[in-house]
C-alpha cells in the first residue's frame, strides 16, 4: 500500500506534465529558418525556440498538425486517464486509512484496479504517438531535410505511464488479505472424521488433582463428584479381587499361659508395708 500510495501520485504528476506541455515532438533543420532554430509540437501547443531568442508559443499550425489522428486520440486519452487517476487516488486515500490501524483492503484493491486501468489509458496514446513519430503521413511535418525526434513530454508520459502501473498493481494487492476474509467466512464447517477400523478410543482416568484446581479447572465450575451422579465418567481398568482377611490361630499354645503363674509370683514377692495392706490381711 505504501509502494502505491508513492508511486501513484508521481505518475499523476508526471502525466500531468506530459499532457500539458508542448515537447511530443521536436522538428529540426528548417531551410528558411536559422540552423539552431527548433519547433517543439504538443497536444494543445506549439513553441518555436531559438538559441539568440525566448521561446515563442502558439505558432502557427501550418501542416494540419492538430487534426491528425495520433493528436486527437492522444488529447482525449491523456485527459481520460488524469480523471481516472484522481479517482484511483481518491479511493486509494479511503481505502488505505492511514490514521486508523485497519486498512479498508476492497477500496484499497479496487484503488489499485482503476490506477492501473488510468495507466493502461496514459501509456497506449504515448506508445501510438511515438510509433508514428516520423510518419508525415499521420503525423504531417515538413518535408525533408527537417527531421522529427522525440521530446521530453512523450518520455515523461512513459515514465508516469509505468508509475502507474506499478502503483495499481501494488495497491490491487490488498485484494488478497480481502479475499482470504471472505474465502474464510463462506466456508463449510469441516465434518467429523470418519472413524476407522484400527481407531481405538480410550477414556482415561483423570488425574488426582487439590479440589481448587480439579472443580475450578480453566474458568468453569465442575460438579463434585456427589453431585455428578450418574453422568460421572466410568473408570477404566480391571477391578482385581482382593483376597478375604485371615486369622491366624494356633490351638496348641495358650496366650494366656504363664500370666496366672507370673501374676502369682509378683504378689508374693511384693514386701508388706504397714500403711498398705497385705495379701495375707485381705
Amino acid at each position: 500500500m505504501t509502494l502505491g500510495m508513492v508511486l501513484a501520485p508521481c505518475g499523476l504528476l508526471l502525466d500531468l506534465t506530459a499532457t500539458l506541455a508542448p515537447g511530443w515532438r521536436l522538428l529540426k533543420g528548417f531551410l528558411d529558418e536559422p540552423r539552431d532554430t527548433a519547433l517543439f509540437q504538443g497536444l494543445w501547443d506549439m513553441c518555436r525556440e531559438q538559441s539568440s531568442q525566448e521561446r515563442q508559443c502558439g505558432q502557427p499550425d501550418r501542416w494540419s498538425y492538430f487534426s491528425a489522428e495520433p493528436v486527437l486520440a492522444a488529447r482525449a486519452l491523456m485527459v481520460t486517464s488524469l480523471a481516472t487517476t484522481a479517482l484511483g487516488l481518491l479511493l486509494a486515500t479511503l481505502g488505505v486509512r492511514c490514521w486508523q490501524d485497519e486498512p479498508h483492503f476492497l477500496l484499497a484493491g479496487l484503488s489499485g484496479v482503476v490506477l492501473f486501468a488510468a495507466g493502461l489509458l496514459s501509456l497506449i496514446p504515448v506508445a501510438w504517438y511515438n510509433h508514428f513519430l516520423s510518419d508525415r503521413d499521420v503525423l504531417p511535418a515538413p518535408p525533408p531535410p527537417v527531421t522529427a525526434q522525440v521530446s521530453y513530454s512523450l518520455v515523461l508520459g512513459y515514465l508516469g505511464s509505468c508509475l502507474l502501473l506499478l502503483g495499481g498493481c501494488s495497491l490491487a494487492l490488498s485484494l488478497v488479505p480481502w479475499c482470504q476474509g471472505r474465502c474464510r467466512r463462506k466456508a463449510p464447517p469441516a465434518q467429523p472424521r470418519r472413524s476407522s477400523i484400527s481407531t481405538v478410543y480410550v477414556n482415561w482416568p483423570e488425574p488426582a488433582l487439590p479440589p481448587a484446581i480439579k472443580y475450578y479447572s480453566a474458568g468453569q465450575h465442575r460438579p463434585r463428584p456427589a453431585e455428578q451422579g450418574a453422568a460421572s465418567k466410568p473408570k477404566v481398568g480391571f477391578p482385581m479381587p482382593r483376597p478375604p482377611p485371615k486369622a491366624y490361630t494356633n490351638p496348641a499354645a495358650d496366650v494366656l499361659d504363664g500370666e496366672t503363674t507370673q501374676g502369682a509370683s509378683s504378689r508374693s514377692t511384693r514386701p508388706c508395708h504397714s500403711s498398705l495392706p497385705c495379701d495375707s490381711d485381705l
